[in-house]
């Protein structure tokens, strides 16, 4: 994963092969400076380190060690960016994978689980003090999450949770209200058309009219799909794309 700030690009690393191993390595995030495209510095962190967060003057790393199974790591890192140094570890929960925040100055962290008896779950980290970088966390979501968003007061969602009885997965399309922390739908494609959908893949929200977009891998091996639905979640259009379509970007023109 990579997140910019202040002329540098940082990004997230599990550095050893991808491979499942109790003794792998831990990984790393990397600062590369933008101008020249050189990596000006590197710090270790946790194992198979994904997504990251900058808050401040402090980078939030979601350690997953999902590939030390059953040896999971559950760690939040916590960078300093201009030394480039780990100052702290914040136990959350195994096999972290995503972490955003708000515009409180909440993280909201997600925890795959074990695909299994530790199903996947949200979790909110505050801040012990407002002069501290030392996050707690002060709440456990029972909410499953593949991937999110935050636009304002909403966190948009879906998840993809396999079922073992059912032998099939479970897809949710969710809100969640940043402020109170309340589910407030597990549908927000509201038309039906959520059935066009085979497998979720990445989600943006359009800052500018509130469009909600979603992309679609289908069978990871044929060209996907992107999705736009209206705030109200109809569905306005679908667009061919390439192989598993994952991330996207709002470029706006003056």
């Amino acid at each position: 994963y990579i997140k910019f700030a202040k002329g540098n690009a940082y990004v997230s690393a599990y550095v050893g092969p991808v491979a499942i191993d109790p003794d792998a390595q831990l990984g790393a995030v990397y600062r590369v400076d933008t101008a020249s495209l050189m990596i000006t510095g590197k710090c270790t962190v946790g194992y198979q380190p994904d997504e990251l967060e900058i808050v401040g003057e402090y980078i939030y790393v979601a350690n997953s060690g999902g590939y030390r199974v059953p040896k999971y790591d559950y760690t939040v890192s916590v960078v300093e960016m201009y030394g480039m140094t780990q100052v702290e570890k914040i136990p959350v929960g195994i096999n972290l994978h995503r972490i955003e925040a708000d515009k409180y100055g909440k993280l909201w962290v997600t925890s795959r689980g074990n695909y299994g008896s530790v199903r996947s779950k949200m979790f909110v980290l505050e801040r012990e003090n407002k002069f501290s970088h030392k996050m707690v966390v002060t709440d456990t979501l029972d909410i499953p999450c593949s991937e999110m968003c935050i636009q304002g007061d909403s966190l948009y969602f879906y998840s993809v949770e396999w079922n073992n009885q059912e032998e099939r997965n479970n897809i949710t399309y969710g809100i969640i209200d940043v402020r109170t922390r309340e589910l407030l739908t597990d549908h927000f494609i509201t038309d039906g058309t959520e059935d066009d959908i085979e497998i979720p893949y990445g989600i943006n929200v359009n800052p500018a009219n509130g469009d909600i977009y979603v992309t679609d891998a289908k069978n990871y091996v044929s060209s996907g799909a992107l999705h736009c639905y209206s705030r109200e979640g109809k569905k306005k259009w679908s667009v061919r794309a390439g192989d598993i379509p994952a991330h996207m970007v709002f470029l706006f023109k003056k």
